[in-house]
């Protein structure tokens, strides 16, 4: 008869119990990532295991490398912050931009007029979340969008 430690012996008095032990282990997880890019190629991701932060986020570095985007299909740009978004992710990958560069793409994309307060207002915001890094150039605020590998560099 195995006999587990935890149990209260004198709530075994009078019957006969069996308590199986066994180790105790993490379950196995199983990650499952499905894409197709705009081309209609497919692409499947599995991660069994020990999956660990550092792993996803080589898998999302991964996708990015092959520019596949989270946002599947037509792209919905029903907000002021989703357009402004777009702007910034399209026309400033990699570079450095100023509230000013984003208010003069968004007109020419959007051919509608908005203030430049707004435009402050988001990017603030998207800092803020950590979707962009801002540093005081001048008079006014520069700002980078953060990358997957930075975000990596930062955490290690």
């Amino acid at each position: 008869m195995l006999t587990n430690p935890m149990v209260n012996k004198s709530s075994l008095i009078g019957s006969s119990v069996k308590v199986l032990t066994r180790s105790i282990t993490m379950a196995k997880k199983k990650i499952r990532i499905d894409l197709e890019d705009a081309e209609g190629a497919k692409y499947n991701f599995n991660l069994e295991g020990n999956v660990t932060r550092e792993k996803m986020l080589k898998i999302f570095e991964l996708m990015d490398l092959m520019n596949i985007e989270e946002n599947q299909g037509s792209t919905i740009l029903d907000s002021v912050g989703a357009k402004i978004w777009n702007i910034v992710d399209k026309h400033f990958p990699l570079g450095k931009f100023t509230s000013s560069t984003v208010l003069e793409k968004y007109e020419d994309e959007y051919a509608e007029p908005i203030k430049l307060s707004i435009i402050s207002t988001y990017l603030a915001r998207f800092a803020s979340k950590g979707r962009v890094v801002r540093t005081k150039q001048g008079r006014e605020w520069a700002y980078q969008i953060i990358k997957i590998a930075q975000k990596q560099h930062n955490f290690s």
